[in-house]
């Protein structure tokens, strides 16, 4: 089973939300990003998001694609951040581990060779922002008869009647976009957040994650009937930037933002 499947098993026995954080890899710098990296998985993160810097992330608001300016400034390539996963993964970390990146990255590298060094260095999901369902027939394919590498499906408030096909054998979660735009817009959820995120949680046969705006399990709060877990992007981002990389800062966040989700149990079970 994929590590992402693993612990979102682990969580439903547990009667628990997943929580998962995003990071652009290469902030600070290459070293001190993956002792943040480090610090979140000893915290109980449920999955690592990791950023790949890129030229033009449309998806992303003002604080990433200053994040992703920054770290390529600093170096940052996708070889390295394979390289960096794998040295984790040597070390004895466990913690699931997404790759979000935009297809271009993908491409440039080769997508067969991109799924094989995701295999060999321990990345467990993919997600591209910029490839929708019907176009990932290649990469698909790439991915076919082997589990440790799985992609991770979007989905936004304008899905509509697309929804069903996109969820259809979907693997890991689901990662709904919560709100009409890129990221980092904070509070500025969809208006019928509740019934588009209900549509589906009624399609969906693997969990809901709810990304894109959120700072706090309160922000979540409303909508905690509905989804299994919770998606943190720019505002920790913002975090370690105000705080320096501070990696017991990145602990506390973590384990208060878990303890707060989980508060209650899963009531939609």
């Amino acid at each position: 089973m994929n590590r992402i499947e693993k612990r979102m098993q682990e969580l439903k026995e547990r009667s628990e939300k997943a929580f998962i954080t995003y990071m652009t890899y290469g902030l600070p710098d290459t070293e001190n990003c993956m002792n943040v990296f480090k610090a979140k998985a000893e915290a109980g993160i449920d999955v690592i998001e990791l950023g790949i810097p890129f030229s033009d992330p449309i998806a992303d608001g003002p604080v990433i694609q200053d994040a992703s300016f920054r770290a390529i400034q600093k170096g940052a390539t996708l070889v390295k951040a394979f390289d960096a996963v794998g040295k984790v993964r040597e070390e004895g970390a466990e913690v699931p581990v997404i790759f979000m990146l935009y297809y271009n990255t993908v491409m440039h590298y080769g997508v067969e060779n991109f799924v094989k060094s995701c295999r060999e260095k321990g990345v467990d999901g993919i997600i591209i922002p910029d490839l929708p369902k019907e176009e990932q027939e290649t990469i698909a394919k790439a991915l076919e008869g082997d589990d440790r590498t799985i992609m991770i499906q979007l989905v936004s408030p304008v899905s509509g009647d697309r929804i069903g096909d996109i969820v259809k054998d979907a693997r890991g979660f689901i990662y709904c976009v919560s709100a009409m735009g890129v990221t980092g817009l904070s509070g500025a959820f969809y208006r019928s957040i509740n019934d588009y995120l209900q549509s589906v949680k009624d399609a969906a046969d693997i969990p809901v994650m709810m990304g894109f705006g959120i700072r706090t399990a309160e922000d979540v709060k409303p909508m905690k009937n509905i989804i299994d877990g919770a998606i943190v992007g720019s505002h920790f981002i913002n975090l370690m930037e105000e705080s320096g990389y501070d990696i017991e800062v990145a602990k506390e966040y973590v384990e208060t933002f878990k303890k707060e989700l989980n508060q209650g149990g899963r009531e939609n079970d």
